[in-house]
C-alpha cells in the first residue's frame, strides 16, 4: 500500500498556518510532544527569554550609577561647605581689605574688626573725639585688625588707610588715622598736615612707642586706644602730657651660683668624696685582716 503525502505534510515545521483537519499522515506518523517539530519553538522562546533576561538589568544599573554619581556629588559640595574650614589668614585678608573698602565709620570713631574693644570704651572714645571734633574741627579715627599681610607694618596699612578714605589733600588734612594690630603687639598713627602739627612729633612718637605697644603686650586692648586717645587730645588742647605706661623690668632671680658659693660647694663635695673612698678601701682590709689574724 502507498501513502500519500500531502504538500502541507511538513506544515508543522515551515507552515505557521497548520491545520490539523488536512494533514493526511497516518496515526503513526502524528507529531508528538517529544518529536523534533515542537523542540524549536522551545528553543526559540528560551533564548528570547534569556536576551530579555540579560538586557533588562544592563539598563537599570546605569540609571542607578548616574543617580549615585549625582548623589555623591551633592554630598560632597555640601561637606565642602559645611565643614571646610577657614584658614585665619583668609580672614585676616579679608578684614585688611575690607576696611579699606567700606570707609570711614559714619556713627563712631572706631573700626573694632579685631574685636578686642568693649562697649564701654567705644561710648567714651565716641564722646572723648565728637567733643574735640566740634572745638578743634580734627576728626580721629581708631582701627583694631587682628594681623596684617598685605603691608609690612602698621605704618604702611596706616598711610593706607588715610589715603583710600580720604583720597584728596582737603579732605585728609585735619583727619588722623590710629592703627593697632593687635597680633603683632605694635600700633601707628597718621594723618593729615593740620592734624600733624596740632599734635606734635613728640607726642606722636610718644604715643606710638609708649601706650600702643606696651599696653598691647599685656593685652590691655581697650586702656591701649583709650589712654593714646586721651594722650592725643590732651597734646591738641594745649595740655600737660599725662604720660603713658613703661614697659615692667621685671628681674628674675638668678638660679646660678656665685664663684665663692661654687667653690665652697666643690670643697664640700671634695671631703666627701674622699671619706667615702677610705671607707671603701680601709673596711674591708681592716676585716681581712681580723680575719687572718683569728687563723
Amino acid at each position: 500500500m502507498e501513502t500519500i503525502f500531502s504538500p502541507h505534510s511538513f506544515s508543522p515545521l515551515f507552515n505557521p498556518k497548520f491545520s490539523p483537519s488536512k494533514t493526511l499522515l497516518t496515526p503513526s506518523l502524528q507529531p508528538t510532544p517529544n518529536s523534533l517539530s515542537l523542540t524549536k519553538p522551545i528553543s526559540s522562546n528560551l533564548k528570547k527569554q534569556s536576551f530579555q533576561s540579560v538586557k533588562t538589568p544592563i539598563s537599570i544599573p546605569k540609571k542607578w550609577v548616574s543617580q549615585i554619581h549625582h548623589g555623591l556629588a551633592a554630598l560632597a559640595l555640601s561637606l565642602a561647605i559645611n565643614f571646610c574650614p577657614i584658614l585665619p589668614s583668609d580672614l585676616a585678608i579679608a578684614s585688611e581689605f575690607d576696611i579699606l573698602n567700606e570707609g570711614p565709620p559714619t556713627e563712631s570713631y572706631v573700626v573694632d574688626d579685631a574685636g578686642v574693644l568693649s562697649r564701654v570704651t567705644k561710648s567714651d572714645l565716641k564722646r572723648l573725639l565728637s567733643d574735640l571734633e566740634s572745638r578743634k574741627n580734627l576728626h580721629i579715627n581708631f582701627v583694631t585688625v587682628r594681623k596684617l599681610t598685605s603691608k609690612a607694618d602698621a605704618f604702611e596699612y596706616a598711610d593706607q588707610v588715610l589715603e583710600r578714605w580720604y583720597p584728596t589733600i582737603e579732605e585728609g588734612s585735619n583727619k588722623g588715622i590710629v592703627v593697632l594690630v593687635t597680633s603683632q603687639k605694635e600700633g601707628a598713627i597718621t594723618g593729615g598736615p593740620a592734624f600733624i602739627q596740632a599734635v606734635g612729633d613728640t607726642i606722636l612718637d610718644a604715643t606710638v612707642s609708649d601706650n600702643l605697644p606696651v599696653l598691647a603686650t599685656e593685652e590691655k586692648y581697650n586702656e591701649a586706644v583709650y589712654s593714646s586717645a586721651k594722650r592725643l587730645v590732651a597734646a591738641i588742647d594745649g595740655l600737660p602730657d599725662p604720660g603713658g605706661p613703661k614697659f615692667k623690668d621685671n628681674k628674675r632671680e638668678s638660679n646660678f651660683k656665685s664663684r665663692e658659693e661654687t667653690d665652697e660647694k666643690r670643697g664640700q663635695f671634695t671631703l666627701v668624696v674622699g671619706g667615702l673612698l677610705v671607707i671603701a678601701f680601709v673596711v674591708p682590709m681592716a676585716q681581712y685582716y681580723a680575719y687572718i689574724s683569728k687563723k
